[in-house]
């Protein structure tokens, strides 16, 4: 039985046995890449070219309930975790080296809501796919002045954009968040449920790459 090598929240290194991975690859429906697996090297990278770091585990999640596999299987053995959204994010906090890697890039559902002027859109879409589904309802929202550019990591961390001196930023304009929390639990954040975290993330630039 082989064994990964993988970092810990703690800094020290551990050995995860390929059983232990195997079991978890069981818990999600997206792909689990490992390096040296096919997709791994195109899905670590991201435009900034000066960020080259190597997750132990990219975890391809296909849906919320993928998310919150991750999150708990990193509880679980402390391991250091990053969070890929759009993968826009000049600063690489997308990618951790020797970790496991969230990606949601396959998570780009995408509902508008033409009555109530409102959208609903998964973690991994970008601007453009965003703007691409408001816009065919005459509707926009202040947002990424670059397509590619992830909804996730902009909103959180404030959000300029071209509408931004008329309806100001992407996080003004944010209504509510479906967020799996540290320990595992699926939560709603609004001005009305856990007011406290929706306050927190309309300002939580940083954890979450654009």
């Amino acid at each position: 039985m082989t064994a990964l090598p993988i970092r810990t929240t703690h800094g020290s290194p551990i050995a995860l046995d390929t059983a232990v991975v195997e079991a978890f690859q069981t818990r999600v429906r997206g792909a689990l890449l490992r390096p040296g697996e096919a997709g791994y090297e195109t899905t670590r990278q991201i435009p900034n070219g000066m960020i080259d770091r190597r997750p132990a585990l990219i975890a391809c999640c296909a849906g919320v309930a993928d998310v919150r596999a991750c999150v708990q299987f990193a509880q679980e053995h402390a391991l250091l975790v990053s969070v890929r959204g759009g993968g826009h994010g000049v600063a690489g906090t997308a990618v951790c080296d020797g970790g496991l890697m969230i990606d949601l890039a396959r998570m780009q559902g995408v509902r508008v809501d033409p009555v109530h002027q409102t959208v609903r859109a998964e973690g991994g879409t970008t601007w453009g796919a965003l703007d691409h589904e408001t816009q065919a309802f005459g509707l926009a929202t202040t947002g990424g002045v670059v397509r590619s550019t992830g909804i996730g990591g902009l909103t959180l961390g404030g959000g300029h954009g071209f509408l931004m001196r008329s309806y100001g930023l992407a996080c003004d304009n944010l209504q509510a968040v479906d967020i799996v929390t540290a320990d595992g639990r699926v939560l709603t954040a609004s001005a009305t449920e856990h007011a406290d975290l929706f306050w927190g993330l309309r300002g939580g630039g940083g954890i979450l790459a654009s």
